[in-house]
């Protein structure tokens, strides 16, 4: 069945020996990242072509297997593209397009954190991520939840254009159903309240992680800190607090802080907040998101929905209550 669904998706069969030769017989010289699915090796193709060979785990073959499936249905330019598959293998490869420019979690929390990004970058990454869930959700042949919705998934190339990765745990949504009775899994910080209290996994459950991607993005901080006390570990609870008690100016990046577009900055502060709302029916929908951000980038007028957001809660003056140019950045 996989050969005949990789021939039908136009996604290359690849020899064993040709992968291995292309990792240099999977040398941990090469691996770019480890997680709960497998290990990713970079790889230079006998055309001379680098790519990303992901090696799943003795244990995991069947998540390998859902993430083939699923990625060989979908085409939109900031999802990962799988290139190809080696089948013959004891576990299963595959073979994805490189982001030379690893995550957006090394970007902004780990090896690459020294690195620059900008407001406008910033922003436009966070388009490519909600554009590319509004078309899992709403345009793809059948509607697909990620379920995994985190900054360590999405990659970054040369030109900071994000790819939405790592579809192992996803899952295609049935059409005359929206939502799916399914086990917990998921990243600490990202969790839709719905889905831990319910094991309720809905489209909603990815806005729900994305919303905490915006909080990353605004604030330069992780999700989830498993050393502090625990009624500050998530991201969300802090955030929302910093909004609630007008001292955002505390929580958010300083070089978010320094941007110039304040307005932009707050809008996207509360889009965050909706999406990150306690119970799904209260989120909006990954299209909406999208409408609105790119309605920001292009200087247009905002959503009907977020004018439901009470302003008070953010206020105007959120920026500047330390001085709109402080540049003093929270980290603890």
């Amino acid at each position: 069945m996989l050969v005949q669904r990789a021939s039908e998706a136009n996604v290359k069969l690849f020899n064993e020996r040709v992968l291995k030769e292309a990792t240099d017989d999977f040398d941990e010289r090469h691996i770019l990242g480890q997680g709960g699915q497998g290990t990713v090796y970079k790889g230079v193709l006998p055309d001379n072509t680098t790519v990303a060979i992901k090696k799943a785990l003795v244990s995991e073959p069947d998540e390998f297997i859902n993430e083939f499936l699923l990625l060989s249905k979908v085409n939109q330019r900031n999802v990962v593209k799988m290139i190809g598959c080696c089948l013959e293998s004891e576990t299963p490869l595959l073979v994805y397009e490189l982001a030379t420019n690893g995550t957006l979690f090394d970007h902004l929390h780990g090896s690459l954190l020294g690195t620059s990004l900008t407001w406008e970058c910033r922003l436009r990454i966070a388009i490519q991520v909600a554009q590319s869930l509004a078309y899992l959700h709403s345009s793809a042949s059948v509607p697909i939840i990620h379920r995994d919705v985190k900054s360590a998934n999405i990659l970054l190339d040369d030109k900071f254009t994000a790819k939405l990765a790592d579809f192992g745990t996803s899952r295609l949504i049935p059409m005359e159903k929206r939502e799916l009775v399914t086990v917990v899994k998921g990243s600490l910080g990202y969790l839709d309240p719905e889905y831990y209290d319910r094991e309720l996994v809905t489209e909603k459950s990815d806005v729900f992680g994305y919303g905490i991607v915006l909080m990353e993005l605004l604030t330069g901080k992780k999700a989830y800190y498993s050393e502090r006390p625990r009624e500050s570990r998530n991201l969300v609870d802090n955030y929302v607090s910093a909004l609630k008690q007008k001292r955002f100016h505390e929580i958010i990046d300083g070089q978010v802080m320094n941007e110039t577009n304040q307005s932009a900055i707050q809008e996207v502060a509360r889009v965050a907040v909706e999406c990150a709302r306690a119970t799904g029916d209260e989120r909006p929908t990954m299209e909406e998101v999208a409408a609105v951000l790119e309605a920001l980038e292009d200087k247009k007028a905002k959503h009907h929905w977020c004018d439901e957001y009470p302003e008070g809660l953010i206020g105007v003056q959120i920026l500047s209550e330390q001085g709109e140019t402080s540049g003093e950045n929270n980290t603890s």
